[in-house]
């Protein structure tokens, strides 16, 4: 079965990651592209050999006979075309944020249940091998006892360089980019809302990954609830604590001018732990690396390595999409599940605000 996909933006991540992905699935057809700057649609049109451009994701899905659409546009944005492609009845894959408020997911799934098509959310962080490794052995041990009890989770995301020389060629014109004003949710202060995206973009994946890890996600239930909160005034560097179905999480949340990309995600048992780092987002080909501490008696470390030990998460979360739409298997981040981010978000920065005094101001 062959998908036919149309896709909408022909900025960074779609030409550097999303278009060559899709591009390169069998069963995939890039059939349609929207892009509002009319001469780089022509150029990336050109590139990838897609039929068919339009002047907006309006326009191709009354038009272009489609199945699916990805989008990776203005995170300001991309909630309402997703949204608009949802209820026409198209399946979607997009990027994260899900959305800038919980209002707008809320509406976003009604528009998937009303048409019966379904959303996927580029959380690729689910799809790398070395984190699949690190679910299955944290399941592993969870079962067994080996390990003793799992007693705390941590993520430190400190972030550097993310896109580590990546060397896809990009077509760029002098055309100037389509703006739209910002806005998020109703109770949030406008003096705040930028600082607020900014935190929501960067770590929405730690917390989905953390999330998956820990049994509340992947269609597991929406038990995760935020227990304390310690942001700076930029609302961005400190420590917020999470109870993740059970597990105390601790996310740990700064800037570094790192030459890679310093992320890492631990979660400890009462006789050891299992940790892994995440390599540069867009280093190709490099999954995250993997350790396990035994203490105990034993006291050793393994580093486990993956079977598809030289693979990239955001192809595999591309082929996952595809081979979804043709199986009809469940999204492993599905829209419904990245509600719950969304939700905690709104609460991690009501809480901010509250200790500050400003909620409301």
């Amino acid at each position: 079965m062959t998908i036919r996909l149309g896709y909408v933006g022909c900025g960074f991540m779609a030409q550097k990651v999303h278009l060559p992905n899709l591009a390169s699935i069998p069963g995939c057809e890039l059939v349609a592209l929207a892009e509002l700057r009319p001469e780089l649609g022509k150029r990336v049109q050109a590139r990838f050999g897609i039929p068919e451009l339009y002047p907006d994701h309006r326009a191709l899905l009354a038009e272009a006979e489609v199945d699916a659409i990805a989008v990776s546009a203005d995170f300001m944005v991309q909630g309402q075309i997703a949204r608009d492609a949802l209820a026409a009845g198209k399946h979607v894959f997009m990027e994260k944020p899900m959305a800038i408020s919980l209002q707008q997911a809320d509406a976003i799934l009604d528009a998937a249940r009303g048409s019966g098509a379904r959303l996927m959310v580029g959380y690729m962080k689910r799809y790398d091998a070395g984190n699949e490794l690190v679910k299955a052995k944290l399941a592993e041990f969870r079962s067994s006892g080996e390990l003793g009890a799992l007693t705390y989770a941590r993520n430190h995301g400190f972030c550097g360089d993310w896109t580590a020389g990546i060397d896809v060629p990009m077509e760029r014109t002098d055309e100037p980019m389509v703006r739209v004003p910002p806005t998020g949710p109703d109770w949030l202060p406008p003096q705040h809302l930028r600082a607020y995206l900014g935190y929501l973009q960067q770590y929405t994946h730690n917390v989905n990954l953390l999330r998956w890890f820990l049994g509340a996600g992947d269609g597991a239930g929406d038990d995760v609830r935020v227990r304390a909160v310690d942001l700076d005034e930029d609302g961005y560097t400190g420590v917020t604590v999470l109870d993740v179905a059970g597990t105390r999480a601790v996310l740990e949340t700064g800037r570094l001018s790192h030459y890679r990309w310093d992320e890492h995600t631990q979660l400890y048992f009462e006789h050891g732990w299992i940790q892994t780092w995440a390599p540069p987002l867009l280093l190709k080909q490099v999954p995250a690396e993997v350790e396990i501490y035994y203490a105990g008696e034993k006291q050793t470390f393994t580093r486990p390595i993956p079977v598809e030990r030289w693979s990239w998460s955001y192809k595999r979360e591309a082929e996952h999409f595809v081979a979804c739409l043709q199986t009809g298997e469940p999204f492993r981040s599905s829209g419904e599940d990245t509600r719950t981010d969304v939700r905690l978000f709104e609460e991690i920065w009501r809480a901010h605000l509250a200790q500050r005094g400003e909620l409301g101001s």
